[in-house]
């Protein structure tokens, strides 16, 4: 199961995030989201379960609780939406 780890601290790392879902299940996968030009975390994150009812178990576990001094909204992730890509920034510079 994939799951939707937001409100996260900046100072999160991956392996912060892999280790707070492991006391639930096996984790097969822990990922940031980091910014692009920034380099730094934007807020969210994905955790991949390979058991259905670990995962489960650590949604109910970790939603709501602080970690890193921010309290997590965590759920199961919804399926990425196809987004239409962005405008560049050189088309503006006609």
């Amino acid at each position: 199961m994939n799951i939707y780890v937001g409100n996260l601290s900046y100072d999160t790392t991956e392996e912060g995030l892999r280790q707070a879902f492991e006391q639930h299940g096996r984790v097969d996968s822990a990922r940031v989201i980091m910014d692009r030009y920034t380099n730094q975390s934007r807020g969210f994150g994905f955790v991949e379960m390979p058991d259905d009812s670990e995962a489960q178990g650590a949604i109910s576990a970790l939603n709501g609780q602080p970690v890193d001094g921010r309290t997590l909204r965590v759920n199961e992730a919804r399926p990425r939406e196809d987004r239409r890509p962005s405008r560049s920034y050189e088309s503006d510079r006609s």
